[in-house]
């Protein structure tokens, strides 16, 4: 992995975390292959060496978090905020494009972790898991839900208006 591919997979396990969609120690993670492939800071090295063990990484990792994504340029989203929700959202569209999930892991995903009530970029996939649930498909109308779907993750991944490493405010 290289160190740009490194900070990607912190900045989207960051972004997860932030809805509770991951756990800490994913972040965690995350930060130790930062450190594997070259990547350094101060506040890096303290977040990789958080204990994994259940139940105080959430807290420590609240505490070094947001240091050491801004040492790194990268951007930081608080827990619940709606500009994590929109980061997670562009992830999991992403990997819906890079075929690592389904559409409709997708759209359950956003109901489960933004919820109609969340981030507004997510009420269509929300609103697509809801055509999911509601009816008996035949082949032909899942393949035309999953297209919906699909074409809507492209249109999240193209609308991205921050490049991965570009620090939020």
């Amino acid at each position: 992995m290289t160190g740009e591919e490194a900070l990607a997979a912190l900045q989207e396990a960051a972004a997860l975390w932030s809805v509770g969609s991951v756990p800490a120690t994913d972040v965690i993670s995350a930060a130790c292959d930062c450190l594997v492939a070259g990547v350094d800071s101060p506040s890096l090295r303290i977040l990789a060496g958080i204990s994994p063990a259940s139940g105080g990484e959430s807290d420590d990792l609240r505490r070094w978090l947001r240091d050491a994504l801004v040492e790194l340029s990268l951007a930081y989203y608080q827990e619940g905020s709606g500009e994590g929700e929109e980061a997670a959202v562009r992830v999991m569209a992403r990997r819906l494009l890079a075929g690592t999930i389904t559409p409709p892991d997708l759209t359950s995903w956003a109901y489960r972790y933004v919820t109609a009530k969340g981030s507004p970029i997510a009420h269509e996939l929300v609103r697509l898991d809801g055509s999911y649930e509601l009816a008996q498909f035949t082949d032909a109308e899942v393949t035309v839900l999953d297209a919906e779907v699909i074409a809507e993750a492209r249109r999240l991944a193209e609308s991205d208006p921050r490049p991965v490493g570009e620090a939020a405010s």
